[in-house]
């Protein structure tokens, strides 16, 4: 909702990650379908870049969301599946919500 509001100024990407209970535990290939049809369902459709499915804590993290959790905000692991980041124009970290 927040990309179609602001298309010139936001935009949202998506890491799939099944380290947090094994919350995502479809293959690449079938995630877009489980949000059509499963979770949310309705027909949804992502108006925002789903990536592959990454390791975003750990030794393999992927370095997307390394970046991130290893920037001045703050220097811990993404303890959860909808953690989000602002990051400003330039590619720098700006605030981290873990709601």
């Amino acid at each position: 909702e927040l990309q179609s509001r602001y298309p010139h100024r936001l935009v949202v990407l998506g890491f799939p990650c099944n380290q947090f209970g094994y919350q995502e535990n479809s293959s690449d290939a079938e995630i877009l379908n489980s949000l059509k049809y499963v979770r949310p369902g309705e027909g949804y459709k992502p108006a925002f870049t789903i990536f592959e499915k990454c390791v975003v804590n750990g030794s393999d993290t992927h370095p997307d969301p390394k970046y991130l959790v290893w920037n001045p905000i703050s220097r811990n692991d993404i303890s959860w599946n909808f953690e989000k980041f602002l990051i400003g124009p330039e590619g720098e970290p700006f605030k981290r919500y873990k709601l």
